[in-house]
């Protein structure tokens, strides 16, 4: 029986065939269609793109027909598209909103519906909730109440409009960071794809870059697109015995970036977030506020009292940075899970955006990667993090949230010294701490911890029952 359509984290998704089918993508294009109806900017049309996911492609254009059908312009892509894309497309067309069909980091079992604003970013939480008002007594209906068109009818009237996607984000990025430099610099980089949308694009604005998993497999090889140190092992390989510099990888709708050494070692996206800050504020001289998630490192807010930063902190989603980033005048914004905005470019993730710039600090610093971390070390102190994820039914998931719903004064032989309940349950402890939050799309449980030493990172995520 499929379950209620609701949007999560960052919008619905559900298993192909079970949850996410026709049927109920036309119920949700539906009252996507009705919800930007009355948009200052409805004709200038609804912008939809897709990733690499199986029957992607299909789906958007369902959606796409759905929505013309109740009367919008679309601006279809004509081909596989980042999520940046799309939301980029927004903006450049002044369109109202934005879809993305794509299931981002999940496993490619799923597939799913974003949102995007006029703004060019994730959907506000509100605007979610309207969205949905007027999705749930549709999900009662058996038919909607409109007639669907044909798509070559659709084609022909000029109500879907098939548009390059990918030029328009090549060509937006190219004055934004200094790709020259990143050549004349020799920086050797290989991109992993992860078999997702990203295939072949960072070669379009940087040619040397060498590629793997860089090729059309819906099924993703039975590998997870989603750039975490587990999922990352043939790129770490692949950096060391190719000899390259840095290696870059981002998840099925290439919105996040994960990053790998000359050594070969992960460099976690908390480390990346810090290395970006550091040089938007000294060597670019960036002026205005930092917002991070909830579980982002300690380092932040260490580098934001020395340099005199206001900081922000929101719950997890990048839906809540986005906020911030088109509200006030924000240089950086990070969520722990690898999706990080910049001032200047897009209040949305941009895993090839950000994994050129980079490759563009290396090329400006003449630093290694391996380097530019310990220089935030010996500045700031270690900071050592990791998540463990653990799938599990409702009732378990039920029950893990219902202990530390509790009041508790100790994690393990860990003292609690404060407990933050804004998203999940985060309890700091000396010098460190740990975090339990059940995922918003997916049926499991994350684990987070943070610490100055590893072994107390283990220690922490071990005494809260995390096991890999």
């Amino acid at each position: 029986m499929p379950h209620k359509i609701i949007f999560g984290t960052d919008g619905w998704r559900g298993v192909i065939a079970e949850d996410f089918t026709f049927e109920r993508l036309s119920i949700v294009s539906f009252a996507t269609a009705r919800y930007f109806s009355n948009h200052k900017r409805i004709a200038n049309g609804i912008v939809i793109g897709y990733d690499a996911r199986f029957l992607s492609q299909e789906f958007a254009h369902h959606v796409a027909q759905v929505i013309a059908s109740a009367g919008i312009k679309v601006k279809l892509a004509d081909k596989i598209s980042l999520t940046p894309m799309v939301s980029l497309a927004v903006l450049k067309f002044k369109a109202a909103g934005g879809v993305v069909i794509t299931a981002s980091h999940n496993p490619s079992k799923y597939n799913g519906f974003k949102l995007k604003g006029d703004f060019g970013g994730p959907a506000h939480p509100e605007m979610i909730s309207k969205l949905e008002k007027i999705l749930n007594p549709l999900q009662n209906k058996t038919e909607l109440p409109i007639s669907i068109k044909s798509f070559g009818e659709l084609l022909e009237k000029k109500k879907i409009e098939f548009v390059d996607l990918t030029s328009i984000y090549i060509n937006d990025i190219k004055p934004k960071l200094e790709l020259d430099l990143i050549e004349t610099e020799r920086i050797k980089i290989l991109y992993d794809a992860m078999y997702g949308a990203g295939q072949g694009v960072p070669q379009l604005l940087v040619p040397s870059i060498k590629g793997i998993r860089n090729e059309f497999n819906p099924g993703f090889n039975r590998s997870h697109p989603e750039p975490l140190k587990h999922n990352l092992l043939d790129l770490s390989n692949g950096v060391v015995i190719g000899n390259f510099d840095l290696g870059i990888a981002t998840d099925g709708d290439a919105d996040r970036i994960g990053a790998i050494d000359e050594d070969g070692e992960f460099v976690d996206s908390h480390r990346i977030f810090a290395i970006f800050l550091k040089y938007l504020i000294e060597r670019k001289l960036y002026k205005g506020e930092v917002v991070k998630s909830l579980n982002i490192s300690e380092i932040i807010p260490k580098m934001c009292a020395k340099y005199k930063l206001k900081l922000h902190e929101t719950p997890i989603g990048f839906k809540h940075l986005c906020r911030l980033m088109t509200e006030r005048n924000i240089i950086i914004a990070g969520e722990e899970s690898g999706g990080i905005g910049i001032q200047n470019h897009l209040p949305e993730r941009d895993g090839i955006f950000n994994g050129l710039l980079l490759a563009e600090i290396m090329a400006v610093r003449r630093m290694k990667l391996s380097k530019l971390v310990q220089e935030l070390f010996d500045e700031f102190g270690e900071h050592h993090y990791d998540r463990v994820d653990v799938h599990m039914s409702q009732k378990d998931k039920e029950k893990i949230l219902n202990k530390y719903s509790s009041p508790i004064k100790k994690i393990g032989s860990f003292q609690i010294r404060k407990v933050d309940k804004t998203d999940g349950f985060k309890y700091y402890v000396d010098d460190g701490w740990v975090m339990i939050r059940a995922s918003g799309t997916e049926p499991l449980v994350r684990f987070y911890a943070e610490s100055n030493d590893p072994k107390k990172v283990r220690a922490l995520l071990a005494a809260v029952g995390a096991k890999n």
